[in-house]
C-alpha cells in the first residue's frame, strides 16, 4: 500500500517537475517577421539543404513554397533535389526503420514542430532559434554535441561547419552581496559564418518553419478581421432594427 502510495505521488509531481525544468528555460526572442518573403524563401533553402535529408515534412507540399513568392520553376530548379514533383509532400527516401537503427530513433516529422514547441515561455519559433544555437561539444555523447535547451539531445549538430565549434565553460558571475558560476557558450572554433551572418540564418530557418506549421495563418488571420467587421455592421443594424421594433414598447 505504501509502494502504490508513493508511486502515485510521484505521477501527480510529474507535471510540476516538467513546469518546473520549461520554467528554467530562458528562451532567446527570434527576429522573425511572417511577412518577410525573401527570409522565408532563403529559409526554405535552408531547411531543404539541411534538414530535409533526415527530417521530413510529411504534411507539406512544395507548391505550397508559391505562397512565399516562388515560382513552380524556382520550386523545381532550386528546392527538390530528387524526383519529386512539385505538387508533391516534402517526403525523405530514409525508411523510419533504418532510421531507427542508425539512430537509435526516427527523427521527427517537421512539420508542425513549431506549433508542437510553443509555450508559455516563448513561440515555437523562439524555441528553434534558441535550440539551434545552443549545440556545443560533448564527448561523453554519441554524437559528439549536447545543447543548453535539448539536454542529451540524439540529433548532432549539422550546422556546425556554418557556425562553429562552441565549448561550455563555466563564467563567474558577481552580483550584489553574492559571487556564482554559472555554464556559458563560447566559440571555440569559427566556422564559414560569423555570429552575425548564423544567427541570420537561423532567424530565417525559423521563420520558414513557422510558416510551414501553419501556412494559412495569414489568409486566417485577414478572414477573421473581415468577419469581425461584418458582425459590428450587422450587430449596428440589429440594434437599429430592435429600437424600431421596441419603440412602442418602450
Amino acid at each position: 500500500m505504501k509502494i502504490k502510495t508513493t508511486f502515485l505521488a510521484v505521477l501527480l509531481l510529474l507535471p510540476a517537475l516538467a513546469f518546473g525544468a520549461e520554467a528554467n528555460l530562458d528562451l532567446d526572442r527570434a527576429p522573425i517577421d511572417p511577412q518577410d518573403t525573401i527570409s522565408l524563401q532563403r529559409g526554405a533553402r535552408t531547411f531543404v539543404n539541411y534538414c530535409l535529408n533526415c527530417h521530413s515534412a510529411n504534411y507539406m507540399r512544395y507548391n505550397r513554397l508559391q505562397d512565399i513568392g516562388l515560382t513552380d520553376d524556382q520550386i523545381r530548379d532550386n528546392l527538390i533535389f530528387g524526383n519529386a514533383k512539385v505538387g508533391d509532400l516534402m517526403k525523405i527516401a530514409l525508411e523510419p526503420k533504418d532510421a531507427k537503427q542508425w539512430f537509435g530513433v526516427a527523427p521527427p516529422d517537421l512539420t508542425v514542430i513549431a506549433r508542437s514547441r510553443a509555450s508559455e515561455h516563448g513561440s515555437g519559433a523562439d524555441w528553434l532559434y534558441t535550440y539551434l544555437r545552443s549545440f556545443y561539444r560533448d564527448p561523453s555523447r554519441p554524437t559528439g554535441w549536447n545543447n543548453t535547451v535539448f539536454p542529451n539531445v540524439g540529433m548532432p549538430h549539422v550546422l556546425y561547419e556554418l557556425q562553429g565549434i562552441q565549448v561550455l565553460r563555466d563564467e563567474k558571475v558577481q552580483g550584489p552581496g553574492y559571487m556564482k558560476t554559472v555554464p556559458k557558450l563560447v566559440l571555440d572554433k569559427p566556422g564559414t559564418m560569423t555570429p552575425v551572418e548564423y544567427d541570420r540564418m537561423v532567424a530565417d530557418l525559423a521563420n520558414y518553419m513557422a510558416y510551414m506549421s501553419e501556412p494559412v495563418r495569414g489568409t486566417r488571420t485577414t478572414l477573421g478581421l473581415y468577419v469581425l467587421l461584418a458582425l459590428s455592421v450587422l450587430f449596428v443594424l440589429a440594434y437599429l432594427l430592435k429600437k424600431e421594433f421596441w419603440k412602442d414598447v418602450h
